[in-house]
């Protein structure tokens, strides 16, 4: 074996270091395993078939890890189950990162899968930094050979590593920001781990502007237009540009505590007189920005634009008897409340607290146009307008243009309606304030992007009525439990919605306390009041 290559066991565990003059064309391989074919194991070249077995399992990972180590991306590729895309990346972690030594320490395996732990150091202009994590390979049977190979996916490599992304170590594209909440607090993703993907892309978008200097690190390049490259170690500091944001770190707090109780949440507060968002949390938090970025049916916390259109329309007011029956059919598709509750004849305003399905749907032959919903939502709450500046990115919510029974769907929020929960807390936002303002993360100032606008704002008596319905619904009605440890004026709305053929529906809810709204959705929740209504709450109270 060559000279600054090392196989040894240490405590039981293979381990494999490539030190000393870094990685080389080092050839492990008639030391480890005598040069017998993978195949077989016995070097007879004979073809196997079914699960792979114990020995291959360990076998072959600790063969992959050694060729990886010794920098043998040819080696380790021959390995996979797909040479073609696995040697180009086990060869970028070497070049492209930049890595002088590496320490490769397997784990038990556990069935196939063996996890491992890379202790790895980056160079990069005489510069150096220790860097650690940990990742897995699966051994899968090769379909054609019957070799026992990693089954190759780019995130053996690395966990955040996806297909067409690459690992880079060099001078940041753009400086470090000090991301700072209204009050001037830091914002750190390791504090509030849900800002961690959002502080990442609103350095990529303003870390220039904020008059900081690059420093030298190892990130992933992201292979997706709008995805953000994600720092992994920091060789040398540069000097952070501050940015200001609208979050407010008590409310933030408070939504990453309480998205944690949950195992898939999303929760979003915004300032209703001026759109500033307070607080964005996800579980799980880093990743996909869910609260932004998601797209289902929210139930029965649209039936606030619903309302809004039928007060316009003059076909209901609060304080006027509405039916609510245990059912109602429109073009055949019949829609029912939940556990085929009824009300009979109540004021509109019982029927909105109830959330009965059945007094919003009995009205939408009175409002004569299957595309009026998606106008109201448009020209009053500013859903489905398509351009929204947050500040990173954002969906603005949709309902699309339908008839008949699909078009009732949307009534009460099932369908082909499309929100996430900025949408729900931004409209629940526009009917505290009774003027759509758009939510934003910075200030317009620092980019002077423009914002959207919607066509007009809601008439006077039925932004009263609306806020009143809502208040209703926080003291008396289906929001009243998730509610009552929050004081001041406040108002909600609760939903429930099946997506997917699911059989526990998603939780929705949203709320206004003061001059703060919030909406949330806990996945598979079940009633809005249940799950997602205590996390608003929390929210709500905090800020």
């Amino acid at each position: 074996m060559r000279s600054g290559v090392k196989v040894a066991i240490v405590g039981g565990v293979f381990v494999v270091v490539a030190g000393g003059v870094g990685y080389g064309g080092y050839n492990l391989w008639n030391g480890i395993n005598g040069g017998a074919d993978v195949g077989s194991r016995s070097g007879t070249g004979e073809k196997r078939s079914g699960p792979v077995t114990e020995d291959e399992v360990t076998g072959t990972a600790e063969e992959f890890l050694a060729a990886w180590a010794a920098g043998e991306s040819d080696r380790a590729a021959q390995l996979t189950n797909n040479p073609v895309e696995a040697g180009p990346a086990v060869l970028g972690h070497r070049e492209g990162a930049r890595v002088s030594k590496a320490v490769i320490t397997p784990g038990p395996a556990v069935g196939a899968k063996v996890p491992f732990t890379v202790s790895a150091t980056v160079t990069y202009e005489g510069t150096s930094k220790p860097w650690t994590y940990t990742s897995e390979l699966t051994v899968v049977r090769g379909l054609t050979t019957g070799r026992p190979l990693v089954d190759w996916s780019p995130a053996v490599i690395h966990p955040k590593l996806t297909k067409g992304s690459s690992l880079r170590t060099g001078a940041a594209k753009t400086a470090a920001i000090k991301a700072v909440d209204r009050k001037g607090l830091e914002l750190t993703k390791e504090k509030y781990p849900s800002l961690g993907p959002i502080l990442d892309q609103l350095r990529e978008k303003y870390g220039a502007r904020t008059g900081g200097q690059p420093g030298i690190e190892t990130w992933v390049e992201s292979a997706t237009e709008g995805v953000p490259n994600t720092t992994l170690v920091t060789l040398a500091q540069g000097r952070p540009g501050t940015l200001k944001t609208t979050i407010d770190a008590d409310a933030q707090a408070a939504a990453e505590r309480a998205v944690k109780r949950f195992g898939q949440a999303s929760v979003v507060a915004i300032k209703p007189s001026t759109g500033e968002i307070r607080a964005v949390a996800n579980a799980p938090a880093q990743g996909y920005n869910t609260a932004f970025l998601g797209k289902q049916a929210p139930g029965s916390t649209l039936k606030i634009v619903t309302a809004a259109l039928l007060l316009e329309k003059g076909l209901v007011a609060a304080d006027r008897p509405t039916e609510c029956p245990k059912n109602v059919t429109y073009y055949g598709t019949t829609f029912r409340n939940l556990k085929y509750f009824e009300l009979g004849d109540v004021p509109f305003s019982k029927s909105f607290a109830e959330s009965c399905n059945t007094a919003f749907i009995k009205k939408i032959d009175e409002v004569g146009d299957d595309e009026a919903l998606g106008k109201e939502a448009r020209d009053v709450f500013g859903i489905g307008l398509n351009n929204w500046k947050t500040g990173i990115d954002s969906f603005d919510g949709s309902i699309p243009a339908e008839t008949r029974g699909e078009a009732a769907a949307q009534y009460i929020g099932q369908g082909t309606v499309q929100m996430n929960v900025l949408n729900i807390a931004s409209i629940t936002a526009t009917a505290k304030n009774g003027t759509f303002k758009q939510p934003f993360l910075v200030a317009r100032s620092l980019d002077d992007r423009p914002f959207a606008e919607a066509a007009r704002s809601l008439p006077g008596p039925v932004a009263r009525q609306l806020r009143d319905m809502m208040r209703l619904t926080a003291t008396s009605g289906t929001g009243a439990e998730a509610m009552a440890g929050v004081r001041g004026d406040k108002g909600a709305k609760t939903g429930s919605a099946e997506v997917g053929g699911q059989t526990t529906s998603n939780s929705w809810f949203a709320g206004f306390a003061g001059d703060l709204a919030a909406a949330a959705v806990v996945q598979a929740g079940g009633h809005g009041g249940d799950a997602a209504g205590p996390l608003v709450a929390s929210v709500l109270k905090a800020g």
